[in-house]
C-alpha cells in the first residue's frame, strides 16, 4: 500500500469535523495528538466518543490471518465495513490478498492509498467510474480489480464504457450466482449463468476470471441451506472450466463469504475439486475486523467451532448521563447520529465515575433519539447525573460510518492512534 498516502493521514489538523475529541487539541495533527499518548477518561475527550480498542483489534485481525491460513482461503476482507486504509494496510499485512469493496467511491479511496488488488462485490455499470477504472488499469499494471456481472445488458453496458474510454486491458469479471429466488443481485439460473458467461466471451474488454455470491442472502439461512447454495456455486465453477470458459488463465476465483456463515464457505471450498487450473478460494469476510456486541457475536461461525477461537467485540461508544427525570428512568447524549442502530440497540455494559467502573446493571437502553439514548433503569440501576455508560454497539458496518477519526485505546484508556474513516 502507499505508505506515503498513511503518513500524510498523521498530518491532518484536528478540528471540529472529528467528534468527541479534545477540545484544546485544536490545530495539532493527528500524529501529534497520538504522540501525546492522552487517557480517553481523564485528558479532555467529550461525549459521545467511539473508542476502538487496540488489543481486540489485534486479536481479531490474528485469529481471521490464522482461520483463513488453517483452511487454504485467500482473504479479502471487506473493507466498506470500516472504510479505514489505516486497517486495509494491517489486514494485507497480516497477508490479505487484497480488499472487497462495494462502490466506485470506495475502490478510489483504496487506490489513493495504493491498494493494488480489489473484489468488487457488486455490479458496475456506471460509465465514469468505468472510464476511470480503465485508466487506473492503464496506468498501475499491477492494479487488479474484479466486479460482478449477472445480466448480459450488464455486460454490453460495460463493454461500451470501456470501448469508449479506450481499455487496454481487460477488466476481470465473475459472474454472479444470486442466493435465490427473492435474494439480491445475481443471477437466478444456469442457464442464464451461461447467457452471461457468453457475453463476457464476445468482448474484448472484459475476462471471465470465476464465479461468486454472497451466502448471506439465502432466504431462511442455515447451515444447511447456505451448504446447499455454496455447492451450486462450486458446481457452476466447475461446469464452467468445463466447458473451456477459463481457458488461458493462470486460477479461477470463486468466493463468497460474509461474517456470518464463513465456516460453512471454508467446508464447501475444502471440497472443491481440481480444475483445469489452481482456484483462488476468496473468502471476504469483513465486520469481523471490530466484531461487535449485537448481531454478529450471535451469528459468528466461532460460536458453532468454538475449537477455532473466538472474535471480541473492538467497539465501546462512551456517553454521558445528561438527565435522570425520574427512578426509572435516565438519558445520555448519544444517539442515532452516533451509534449503530440498524439490526439491533445499543446494549448498555458498563458504568464509569470517579475513576471506577462497574457493570452496568439493572440500565436498558430502549429507544434511540437523534442525539439522546433512551435508558430504563431498575431500582438496582446506580446511576447519577454525569456518570459515563460505556454502550457496546451492533453491526460495525454502521458504526464506523458515524465516526470520521476513531480514537484507538488500550485497556488503561491510553490513545494510541486514530483511525480515519472515509465514508
Amino acid at each position: 500500500m502507499g505508505n506515503e498516502a498513511l503518513a500524510r493521514l498523521a498530518e491532518e489538523r484536528v478540528d471540529h469535523r472529528f467528534k468527541g475529541l479534545p477540545p484544546d487539541a485544536g490545530g495539532l495533527t493527528v500524529g501529534e495528538l497520538a504522540a501525546q499518548r492522552r487517557n480517553l477518561f481523564t485528558d479532555g475527550f467529550t461525549t459521545p466518543v467511539l473508542a476502538l480498542s487496540a488489543e481486540r483489534l489485534e486479536h481479531n485481525l490474528a485469529l481471521m490471518e490464522t482461520y483463513a491460513d488453517r483452511h487454504g482461503l485467500a482473504f479479502a476482507p471487506h473493507g466498506k465495513t470500516s472504510m479505514a486504509p489505516q486497517l486495509f494496510q494491517r489486514q494485507i499485512e497480516r497477508g490479505a490478498w487484497g480488499i472487497t469493496l462495494a462502490v466506485p467511491h470506495q475502490v478510489r479511496v483504496a487506490r489513493a492509498f495504493g491498494v493494488e488488488r480489489i473484489f468488487l462485490a457488486n455490479e458496475l455499470v456506471d460509465a465514469s467510474a468505468l472510464r476511470w477504472i480503465a485508466g487506473e488499469l492503464a496506468a498501475d499494471p499491477h492494479f487488479r480489480l474484479v466486479c460482478y456481472v449477472d445480466s448480459v445488458s450488464g455486460v454490453r453496458l460495460m463493454d461500451a464504457a470501456l470501448r469508449a474510454a479506450g481499455a487496454g486491458r481487460p477488466l476481470d469479471v465473475v459472474v454472479e450466482l444470486a442466493a435465490g429466488e427473492g435474494a439480491r443481485t445475481g443471477v437466478r439460473t444456469d442457464e442464464e449463468c451461461g447467457a452471461v458467461a457468453d457475453a463476457v466471451a464476445a468482448t474484448d474488454t472484459l475476462r471471465l476470471v470465476g464465479v461468486a455470491g454472497y451466502e448471506g442472502e439465502v432466504p431462511r439461512a442455515d447451515p444447511e441451506r447456505v451448504r446447499a447454495w455454496l455447492r451450486r456455486l462450486v458446481a457452476l465453477a466447475a461446469a464452467f472450466d468445463e466447458a473451456g470458459r477459463f481457458a488461458g488463465l493462470d486460477e479461477i476465483v470463486v468466493s463468497a463469504g460474509g461474517s456470518a456463515w464463513f465456516d460453512v464457505v471454508a467446508d464447501v471450498f475444502a471440497e472443491i475439486p481440481d480444475l483445469s487450473v489452481p482456484v483462488l478460494k476468496l473468502l471476504r469476510s469483513g465486520a469481523y475486523v471490530s466484531h461487535d456486541d449485537g448481531h454478529y457475536r450471535r451469528l459468528t461461525p466461532f460460536n458453532r467451532v468454538p475449537g477455532e477461537g473466538a472474535l471480541e467485540p473492538a467497539f465501546r461508544l462512551w456517553t454521558q448521563v445528561v438527565s435522570r427525570p425520574s427512578p426509572g428512568q435516565a438519558f445520555v447524549n448519544a444517539g442515532k447520529r452516533d451509534a449503530a442502530y440498524d439490526l439491533d440497540l445499543p446494549v448498555a455494559q458498563v458504568v464509569r465515575r470517579d475513576g471506577a467502573e462497574r457493570p452496568a446493571t439493572g440500565i436498558t437502553v430502549t429507544a434511540l433519539s437523534d442525539q439522546h439514548a433512551w435508558l430504563e433503569t431498575t431500582a438496582d440501576a446506580d446511576l447519577e447525573v454525569g456518570d459515563w455508560l460505556g454502550l457496546g454497539l451492533s453491526h460495525p458496518c454502521t458504526a464506523f460510518d458515524k465516526w470520521q477519526l476513531i480514537p484507538l485505546a488500550d485497556a488503561d484508556g491510553t490513545v494510541v492512534d486514530y483511525i480515519r474513516t472515509f465514508f
